[in-house]
């Protein structure tokens, strides 16, 4: 995890955006993952783009995970998903991703939607406390990985897990080649 000083999220709900905090104060007992292997670290604000923060806080783009939102049109309705990819990938938006919307088309969700529908910063969109309709979509690299560091909802934080975990979250779906390398 680098230079990263992490602490249980639970105990730091402060460093969250709200909807994360939300989802970790609600933590099921019997998720497969304990609540506990859940850890924030405080951040610089700008450091927060991913090759910045690898970079000043020497964490491996390998085990830093995105969360780009997604969103296409079926029937005249907008679906949303979150898809988690590693840095070191790039989500298959309109491959894999639409497939799996099934939609005709699908791109990244312009950034104002994003902020307001996820109650969270952008560039620090994060998986946990997604709304609860959206699929989360997770490239199978990802739950592959031991560890992993995504946002937390705001950009002065970032969130260390276990990478099964993000495959065992509500709504989540593993998906194989989600991500192409970068």
């Amino acid at each position: 995890m680098g230079t990263l000083k992490t602490e249980p999220a639970r105990a730091r709900l402060d460093l969250l955006a709200p909807p994360v905090a939300e989802a970790i104060a609600q933590w099921p007992a019997d998720a497969p993952v304990d609540v506990n292997d859940v850890l924030v670290a405080p951040i610089d604000a700008e450091l927060a783009d991913t090759a910045a923060f690898c970079a000043a806080y020497e964490v491996g783009l390998d085990v830093s995970a995105n969360c780009v939102v997604v969103a296409g049109k079926r029937e005249g309705v907008v679906r949303y998903a979150a898809c988690i990819v590693l840095a070191t990938t790039r989500a298959d938006v309109n491959g894999v991703a639409r497939r799996t919307l099934d939609v005709r088309k699908a791109s990244f969700a312009p950034m104002d939607d994003a902020v307001e529908l996820t109650g969270m910063e952008y560039g620090g969109i994060t998986p946990i406390g997604l709304p609860a309709q959206w699929p989360i979509l997770v490239d199978a690299r990802v739950i592959a990985t031991p560890h992993v560091i995504i946002g937390s909802g705001v950009r002065h934080s970032k969130i260390a897990l276990p990478g099964p975990a993000l495959g065992a979250l509500p709504g989540a779906q593993v998906v194989e080649g989600l991500a192409r390398p970068a």
